[in-house]
């Protein structure tokens, strides 16, 4: 009986402090990609030496900032314990490997939440902590880990953004009324957490039909300084000349996307503007999401009409669903509706969502699954 609650007791001090990286490594949400978000702490006698959090890609790990405050205490770090809630690096990257970090620091213990699923880590990083004399423990809230960062392991093992398609929509299926209005379908409590995922996002991805209708910002509405990359993206670039996303271009980053020798005048008028403008000679979704990769982006939001995001479901390049229900009925065969056609006959053909979770918010529900 001492025995196993000895274990419960290291167990649960284990999980207090992986808790607390997960939480130190929120803060960089939003903007390590194509860096994982890493949270560090360092522990002795109970007591926190140092902590820290990555906070963008080309800046020191969250291990060194913690190493670095837990040095400044004098303190000898060889019987005290770092915890992390991704493996430490051991590759030369932008910054040097946190394994040698870690060792040159002579700190003795390390816990770790998740394994590194980078093939330049993916359990390199213990192994060389372990052949220095480092006693590695593996596994603590490991769940939580890889979900905290599941957009930048997606993104390893497949070369593509994870994709989340969001939409909102009445109780009777449709996002607009017959004539195309939708301000506002679901309440103002929906909109912000609508805000808050956009904040977690490198990228959001709009269609010119919804530029045209909408005239969205697609911005995070001043919950934080981020803001992901805006994409629009159009075959015919028939975009009006005044909208939202032409605005701010100085600090909100525009991209379109769109084929060769369309609207030249146009173009040269939002370039101008600071806009960038991207011409291919395909905008499937799967050639869209490789370009979006190649710029270093973990997680995508597909915020888009009907047509766009049935066109990247079909492509899966949607990996995750938002969808919020408000309790509205507008009716209306012609009333569109979140999907466009998906080629399905069948209701065993459907596509179900994997462990999907709901939840209330304000009056509206969410519904979240992966596909």
């Amino acid at each position: 009986m001492i025995e196993n609650t000895e274990k419960e007791g290291i167990t649960s001090v284990h999980d207090r402090w992986m808790q607390r990286c997960i939480d130190l490594a929120k803060q960089g949400r939003g903007q390590t990609a194509p860096n994982p978000m890493v949270g560090s702490v360092i522990i002795k006698n109970g007591q926190v030496l140092g902590e820290g959090f990555h906070p963008k890609a080309g800046e020191p790990h969250a291990e060194v900032f913690a190493i670095r405050a837990a040095q400044q205490t004098g303190v000898d770090l060889s019987d005290a314990t770092l915890y992390v809630n991704l493996e430490p690096c051991n590759h030369y990257g932008r910054t040097p490997p946190c394994s040698e970090a870690i060792i040159q620091a002579g700190i003795g213990k390390v816990v770790v939440g998740a394994i590194d699923a980078d093939p330049r880590v993916s359990g390199s990083g213990c192994d060389r902590l372990r052949s220095a004399g480092v006693q590695v423990t593996t596994g603590i809230l490991e769940q939580q880990c890889l979900e905290l960062n599941e957009a930048f392991f997606h993104r390893v093992k497949t070369n593509l953004p994870l994709g989340i398609f969001k939409y909102a929509m009445t109780l009777d299926g449709k996002i607009a009324t017959i004539s195309g209005h939708s301000y506002w379908i679901t309440g103002q409590e929906s909109r912000k957490l609508v805000h808050d995922l956009r904040l977690g996002c490198d990228a959001i991805i709009t269609g010119g039909n919804t530029v045209r209708l909408d005239n969205p910002h697609l911005t995070t509405h001043g919950l934080s300084k981020h803001c992901p990359l805006r994409v629009v993206v159009t075959k015919s670039f028939n975009l009006p000349e005044e909208a939202n996303l032409w605005n701010l271009t100085d600090t909100e980053r525009t991209l379109v996307m769109t084929l060769p020798h369309q609207n030249d005048q146009l173009k040269q008028k939002l370039s101008d503007r600071h806009v960038e403008i991207l011409e291919l000679e395909d905008l499937s979704p799967q050639i869209v999401m490789q370009e979006l990769a190649n710029r270093g982006c973990n997680q995508v939001l597909w915020e888009c009409g009907g047509r766009l995001g049935a066109a990247a479901i079909k492509a899966q390049m949607v990996q995750k669903i938002y969808a919020f229900i408000a309790p509205k009925l507008i009716g209306g065969f012609a009333a569109p509706s979140p999907i466009d056609d998906l080629g399905l006959n069948l209701m065993t053909e459907a596509l179900n969502l994997v462990n999907p979770k709901l939840q209330q918010i304000g009056t509206d529900f969410l519904i979240i699954g992966n596909l």
